[in-house]
């Protein structure tokens, strides 16, 4: 099922994100088979689909990186518009994606790394920093507890440390959503806690989450609305509870699995 209206805070605004039959082709591959959905402001959604899915290219295709093809019955919009200058749009939205970390493995600092948000750069080169940035960027730090590694150099930190500072360079503009791309990969289990703390920290404060995964344990408690997607189509939709099942996730995996609910948080086992 796919669902065409969200149920979100932002009922009087345009939806944040909606797509009618979008289909997505690079170099005579398919990567997006006629999707359709909307999703409103202020909504905590997850994507769930195996590696393959289309998930990633769904990501790309909200951010402009692809396309789709032209087509009479086609919807393509994102807070009420189909046309955006391309920095305009990217400000609506703060994106963390385990590539883009590997971009900043680098010699900068953690402070650098938030700033660079406000440029869209990878770190500051000759971009002219305002004080209005500098204010910004320490109220970012504060908020998210990392202000006391702002001076350290990212090559130094860990993985879950270096990713709080991603999530610090995507709020730099006042997203109105954070997409968060496999944000789990490579992080230990203490840094595991501490990001899922700092995600929810921010939904708590008003900022649409956007997860796209294929782990049941990255779904924050925040996270109302599941969305199943496989072989570039969505395929289910609907609230957390209703889609978290053993038996939908077990068929849509093609695994024998059973979930379990504690505290808000979900997780397959069994499997």
């Amino acid at each position: 099922m796919n669902r065409t209206s969200g149920t979100g805070a932002g009922s009087d605004l345009p939806p944040l994100l909606r797509f009618r039959n979008v289909t997505v082709e690079t170099g005579g591959t398919r990567l997006l088979d006629g999707l359709t959905v909307t999703i409103d402001e202020g909504e905590h959604v997850a994507i769930l689909g195996p590696n393959g899915a289309g998930k990633s290219s769904f990501i790309k295709t909200v951010m402009r990186e692809y396309y789709p093809l032209a087509g009479g019955d086609v919807e393509f919009r994102v807070c009420g518009k189909d046309v955006w200058h391309i920095s305009d749009l990217r400000s609506h939205f703060g994106l963390v994606s385990p590539d883009l970390q590997y971009t900043f493995t680098r010699e900068i600092t953690g402070r650098e790394v938030v700033l660079s948000g406000f440029f869209s750069s990878i770190g500051l080169w000759w971009n002219r920093v305002t004080p209005a940035m500098e204010e910004k960027t320490d109220e970012i730090l504060r908020f998210l507890d990392i202000d006391h590694l702002a001076h350290r150099q990212v090559t130094t930190m860990s993985s879950g440390e270096a990713r709080r500072f991603l999530i610090g360079r995507a709020l730099v503009h006042d997203p109105k959503a954070l997409i968060l791309d496999e944000p789990t990969t490579s992080l230990d289990l203490h840094a595991l806690h501490t990001f899922r703390a700092t995600l929810r920290k921010v939904a708590q404060a008003g900022t649409a989450v956007i997860m796209v995964t294929h782990m049941l344990s990255d779904i924050i408690p925040e996270t109302t609305r599941i969305i199943l997607m496989k072989d570039g189509r969505f395929c289910g939709d609907g609230p957390k509870e209703e889609m978290l099942t053993g038996e939908r996730i077990g068929e849509h995996f093609g695994v024998p699995v059973r979930v379990r609910e504690e505290d808000g948080w979900y997780y397959a086992v069994g499997y």
